[in-house]
């Protein structure tokens, strides 16, 4: 039997490093977002959706999202960084835009997903979701909820295993931004960033295919940082 794959923010980045990875080993892949990828393949069906869009979030995709049967794996990928600001000179509208994108698109989104048959959701966190560096204050705060976001869901999805996923540094548009367009002497995070590891969209995607083969050593509603383990 066919088994489904869905992915939010499938048009870059990991996103399309997941989609085009799963669509090789022969999953069917439901992807999410507002551009479509230039990928061909029949087992690929896009959904052209701006998740920015909150209110009509359940009105636009519940109806696509519960059609879809045996569903093995959603990855809510989409998220936005945000500018890297001290908070002094960060706006509350700023913050706002981050919050909404990157925890109350995936808040709707859950509110979908518990009311069908799912295995596995993983959330992409971040280590930026514990460590409090500085500038990252719209980011951190998300990913923090985003944490919790998936902690309270677990508590009310029984049947399915959801993680929030830190998967470490992935070469991206947003990691190109504060590794060459931030002062590393202001924001130290852009120095570490560069000093690290820094792995392709590809790369990560084989980490966390990994991981899903193991998921179930680790406790649902749980954050893990795939670095770590």
């Amino acid at each position: 039997m066919q088994k489904n794959i869905l992915i939010t923010g499938c048009s870059s980045g990991l996103g399309l490093a997941l989609t085009s990875f799963y669509l090789q080993k022969g999953f069917k892949v439901f992807g999410i977002s507002r551009n479509k990828p230039e990928i061909q393949n029949i087992n690929f069906i896009h959904i052209s959706f701006d998740l920015s869009q909150i209110s009509k979030i359940k009105e636009i995709l519940s109806p696509i999202i519960k059609d879809i049967s045996q569903i093995k794996t959603v990855f809510l990928n989409a998220g936005m960084l945000g500018k890297i600001k001290i908070l002094e000179e960060l706006s509350t509208s700023e913050m706002k835009e981050v919050y909404e994108l990157n925890v109350y698109a995936n808040k709707e989104l859950l509110d979908i997903l518990k009311n069908i048959k799912v295995k596995n959701i993983l959330a992409t966190s971040s280590g930026a979701s514990k460590t409090g560096y500085k500038g990252w204050g719209s980011y951190s705060l998300s990913k923090a909820g985003v944490n919790m976001l998936v902690n309270l869901y677990s508590n009310e999805m029984p049947n399915t295993k959801i993680i929030a996923l830190a998967p470490g540094v992935i070469k991206t548009p947003m990691t190109d931004y504060i590794r060459f367009e931030i002062d590393e002497n202001t924001f130290i995070s852009a120095k570490k960033l560069n000093d690290g590891i820094i792995q392709t969209p590809s790369e990560t995607a084989i980490k966390i295919d990994a991981f899903i083969n193991r998921i179930d050593e680790f406790e649902t509603g749980s954050f893990v940082d795939i670095r770590k383990i």
